[in-house]
């Protein structure tokens, strides 16, 4: 049973990402060590004992449809209850709407508790949140003042609507439309699939933030508007009201997450009798509406990274007390009577070391990414420009590297349990099976590696890229200076893996400024790989400089997984000629 590791997530978030030295500086207001302590320790018990428990409820029961209606897996209603009357749902939402306004570092450490305990009950609130934070920033007063303090507390629920049956990732070909009311208001029309917690029976509302394009829309994306359609109308006393044209057709039948309902959305279609067209409202300005919408995407990005070390952590702790208890063989390791437990096989202390390992240096990327945008949000001009341009550079490492990690090390873990491993009853085959979707929703992290490329690194003309590696060398030359025999030649290879990301970014700067874009993203993926490890490795031995405990687990790392930069620097500066020329292979 998953139980939080709140030392280490509190660790991470001060020592590592800089809470501590944020909070010494004044930069977060009044909030305090005690203060954050006590947040993460309620969360941690919140997340064990009650979310954890319905996992496996959750992942057998499923989310059922009915004449429209969708029933939730059993506890999942009472579990938001108690979820929100205990304001979770709040706690970076807007003071002014009833949130508790805490940075953003905390909003990721306890969503990473969350996700752990029970992904697909997690999934709903980060929704919801994503679909604050697009409309604080963007939506009118008026809107704000109907829906924000309801969306806040979690009384509603949001969530997204992009994709359609021929608009995935490439959003230009979206056909759903919106036509101008006399009112006002718009009439939207038109299919959305994957749509997570579209339909479900814990609030009395759901307010949908819908992408459409009107009649005398530009092409492309550029005719996109954003629209917030609500499951039921407001009336103007803040109740409740009639029924919209909106409803959910049918429910996905998943590899995972089967109690999170991904639902095929229909708006407009003349539902229970309605006059054809579901309501809505405009959400910023017509045909800027992807601008606002990417506002909830970015904060998706990097709770999605998040779910990533959550689903890696309980994986990790899974496999962990079952190499303590299962027994076979005899180790030299071990000096019992009878076989050893597994823990004390070689190959079974190095697949969990490469778990640990990589769990605490994905979650080290995600928590400086959400310190990074916080410093952004308490700073002015160029310092706050700094940060955003930062933020915006470790968005899809955080987001690709560490859900890639979740599903390594989900599937490790299933290693470690053998065959049982591959049987339901043990229960990690589940981690594996929710993991999965991590690298492909909120942007494939296919796109996030050209993201990186294509857009990140051409950041204040590189500077910003630039200025990210040497902080990370900084890093390497603090383990140098410590001179404890604990790290080994962390500082060594450290520095050897920076050698190989700062070539590897000089020749992709190289390559999109002579124009060569398609042999820069040939190497996008490879590359985003190796600046993860690079970037993980330096937060482990950050780690390990404020805890020499924790020394030995960024040894481990540097000795035996970071060598891997230096084949990925090959394959991203050699390997796209021969890329490129196999692509005569691929014809059906």
């Amino acid at each position: 049973m998953y139980r939080a590791p709140v030392s280490d997530i509190a660790h991470t978030l001060k020592n590592v990402a800089g809470m501590s030295a944020a909070m010494e500086a004044g930069k977060l207001g009044d909030l305090s060590e005690d203060v954050v302590d006590a947040i993460l320790d309620e969360a941690g018990k919140f997340a064990s004992e009650q979310l954890a428990p319905l996992n496996s409820v959750g992942d057998e029961h499923g989310a059922k449809l009915k004449d429209g209606v969708i029933t939730t897996a059993p506890g999942w209603k009472e579990a938001y209850k108690n979820w929100t009357e205990a304001g979770w749902n709040g706690i970076s939402g807007p003071e002014e709407f009833g949130g508790q306004g805490l940075p953003i570092m905390m909003s990721v450490a306890v969503a990473e508790m969350w996700n752990s305990a029970n992904m697909a009950f997690g999934l709903c609130p980060l929704l919801s949140m994503g679909a604050v934070e697009a409309l604080n920033h963007h939506g009118s007063d008026a809107l704000k003042s109907t829906y924000l303090e309801k969306l806040v507390s979690g009384e509603w629920t949001g969530t997204m609507n992009l994709t359609e049956p021929g608009a995935g990732s490439d959003l230009s070909a979206l056909k759903s439309k919106a036509e101008r009311a006399e009112d006002g208001s718009y009439r939207i029309f038109g299919q959305k699939i994957f749509i997570t917690y579209g339909e479900h029976d814990m609030t009395e509302n759901i307010c949908h933030l819908v992408l459409a394009r009107l009649p005398d829309a530009p092409a492309g994306t550029r005719g996109i508007s954003l629209f917030l359609v609500p499951k039921f109308l407001v009336e103007e006393d803040g109740s409740i009201g009639a029924r919209n044209d909106v409803f959910c057709h049918s429910i996905e039948h998943k590899l995972g997450i089967h109690a999170s309902p991904t639902c095929t959305m229909i708006f407009g279609d003349g539902y229970q009798g309605n006059e054809p067209g579901a309501i809505g409202y405009l959400i910023g300005e017509e045909n800027r509406g992807l601008a606002c919408m990417f506002t909830m995407m970015n904060n998706a990005r990097l709770n999605v990274g998040t779910q990533g070390v959550a689903i890696a952590e309980a994986a990790f702790q899974h496999a962990l007390a079952y190499a303590h208890e299962r027994k076979q063989g005899k180790s030299e390791n071990y000096s019992g009577d009878g076989m050893s437990p597994i823990v004390e096989h070689p190959d079974v202390m190095r697949n969990l070391l490469t778990m640990k390992s990589l769990v605490q240096a994905a979650r080290g990327i995600c928590y400086s990414c959400a310190y990074a945008l916080d410093m952004a949000a308490n700073s002015e001009g160029s310092e706050s420009k700094k940060w955003n341009e930062l933020a915006g550079l470790m968005t899809p490492i955080a987001k690709a590297f560490s859900t890639d990690i979740g599903c390594e090390v989900a599937s490790l873990g299933v290693q470690i349990h053998g065959g049982m491993g591959f049987i339901e009853e043990t229960g990690a085959a589940q981690f594996l099976r929710d993991a999965r979707i991590n690298p492909i929703y909120e942007g494939t992290n296919g796109i996030q590696a050209i993201d990186l490329v294509g857009r990140k690194l051409g950041l204040a003309g590189g500077e910003t890229v630039k200025a990210y590696i040497a902080d990370l060398r900084k890093i390497a030359d603090d383990v140098r200076g410590a001179n404890a025999p604990d790290f080994g030649d962390t500082a060594l290879n450290l520095d050897h893996a920076i050698d190989d990301v700062e070539e590897t970014t000089d020749w992709l700067l190289a390559q999109l400024e002579a124009g060569k874009q398609t042999v820069a993203l040939a190497g996008a993926t490879p590359y985003l790989r190796q600046f993860g490890l690079v970037a993980g490795c330096a937060y482990l031995a950050k780690s390990g400089l404020k805890d020499g405990q924790k020394a030995e687990l960024v040894r481990y790392f540097a000795e035996n997984l970071l060598g891997e930069t230096s084949a990925l620097k090959q394959s991203v500066i050699k390997g796209h000629e021969s890329l490129l020329n196999a692509r005569a292979l691929l014809e059906l």
